[in-house]
């Protein structure tokens, strides 16, 4: 219940702070532009407060669909005009002003996602490293070579350090390319390139985790199990662990990497296990109480110590990515682009049956993904928000009937035409996206109810 609360209110703050960005870009263009607006709505559907501010004494409102929002202008079309203001109505506006105000709000949530991910590499993101874990058996990785313990230096031309520039490298080259090399090191230093075919994503349609599919999964270097701090209450100290004590064996079996110490641990509370650790060259024996802690919904095991990073694999598992704020800002600027044009180009993979249409997701999915990303930290929830933000402002874009990409044709074809566009091919043509966009949603929806019944 609590997980499901915490989603909830992750997804509800993300989309309100998404729609408000949209429509205050429309809302503070139109004001630029001598419109007057009526009408300020988050959400739609019926009113659950509402208020009057301002010179024109807008309506500020908060509605109970908050699927969405809306800015209510003045307008011949939608009610009469009083002649005194008739030159502030919004049909009254030149195309290139209506265009402007139109465009506004798809540009307000580009211009989010730049802020955020301007602010996230000032301030400096913690990544894990492009480790490579152990690949399935009959993947692309495994026929390829791929062993655990192996780093990826660069996905064919592109340079790579964290995990996540390594997937994105990978996506982006995946569609144009049957086959991809990396370049790994092991940990003897070894560089070695691996050739993975993409023939199984391909056949899939990019459908799902596309990285799973080919077998690659995050692994993590070799950490020798040498003591770096011990807690001064901790059942570790008790027992007579000290700093520097590097873990031999635990209830007879042997250790020679810190995961196997932790999950040891962790799945023993309220045990105690025999340990011998190397001491000065000396076997030291001695038997550690494990506590209990509460996890989520379940209880582990912990003793109070942390782990000496091991200088042996000359690399830390993660990494600190931090730029200068003009060097930030050239980074944040670079990943929207490159995200949207990816968006484009996945949408247009989709018409031509290269792209599966399952990859489609609804406001379940998009629900699911702030829950996890906010319980991940705050950097991983602002990640989200500006992937989501672009994306929005990206789908508004688009030349369908109903968004904002929509009205744009409209416009332009006016200039081109240089007279309006009756009446009746737009009413046909709002008709046609809002069918069109039915139709998507619904299908968004079979896609995320598909999803969570399937796990």
């Amino acid at each position: 219940m609590n997980s499901l609360l915490h989603t909830l209110l992750a997804f509800a703050l993300a989309l309100g702070v998404l729609v408000l960005v949209h429509e205050l870009g429309h809302y503070f263009v139109a004001r630029a532009c001598g419109v007057k607006v009526l009408g300020f709505s988050l959400g739609f559907g019926p009113r659950v407060w509402s208020r009057r501010f301002g010179r024109d004494q807008t309506e500020w409102m908060i509605s109970a669909i908050p699927l969405g929002g809306f800015v209510r202008m003045l307008d011949e079309r939608e009610g009469d005009v009083a002649p005194t203001e008739l030159a502030r109505a919004f049909n009254r506006q030149s195309p290139w002003r209506r265009i402007a105000i139109v465009i506004a709000g798809p540009l307000a949530n580009f211009l989010l996602a730049i802020v955020l991910y301007w602010g996230l590499f000032i301030y400096g993101v913690e990544e894990p490293r492009a480790w490579l874990g152990a690949p399935p058996a009959a993947t692309a990785a495994a026929e390829a070579g791929v062993v655990a313990g192996e780093r990826v230096l660069r996905v064919g031309d592109t340079p790579v350090d964290t995990w996540q520039e390594a997937s994105w490298a990978l996506l982006q080259q995946s569609l144009e390319q049957p086959v991809l090399d990396l370049e790994v090191i092991d940990g003897q230093s070894h560089i070695t390139l691996r050739r993975l075919d993409l023939a199984a994503v391909r056949a899939a349609g990019w459908e799902g985790d596309a990285l799973a599919r080919l077998g690659l999964v995050p692994g993590r270097p070799h950490v020798l199990p040498v003591v770096a701090q011990v807690g001064p209450e901790s059942t570790a100290a008790a027992a007579g662990v000290e700093v520097g004590d590097r873990f031999l064996s635990i209830n007879g079996r042997d250790v020679d990497d810190w995961m196997e110490v932790v999950q040891t641990v962790r799945a023993s509370p309220g045990q105690v296990l025999l340990a011998k650790v190397e001491r000065a060259g000396q076997t030291v024996e001695m038997r550690i109480a494990i506590a209990s802690e509460r996890r989520g919904d379940g209880t582990v095991g912990r003793i109070g110590i942390t782990v000496r990073a091991d200088d042996a694999s000359g690399e830390a598992w993660t990494t600190t990515v931090r730029y200068s704020p003009v060097r930030a800002l050239s980074r944040a600027l670079s990943e929207t682009w490159e995200k949207s044009v990816f968006s484009l180009q996945m949408m247009g993979r989709m018409l031509t049956g290269d792209v599966s249409w399952r990859n489609l997701s609804g406001p379940v999915s998009i629900a699911s993904y702030a829950g996890q990303s906010a319980a991940m930290g705050a950097d991983y929830y602002l990640r989200f928000l500006a992937l989501v933000s672009l994306s929005l402002g990206v789908l508004n874009l688009l030349p369908v009937p109903i968004l904002d990409g929509g009205h744009l044709l409209y416009y332009l074809a006016e200039i081109i035409r240089r007279a309006p566009l009756s009446e009746r091919a737009m009413e046909s043509g709002q008709r046609a996206g809002m069918a069109l966009l039915l139709m998507l949603m619904a299908f968004a929806l079979y896609n995320d109810f598909s999803r969570l019944f399937s796990g």
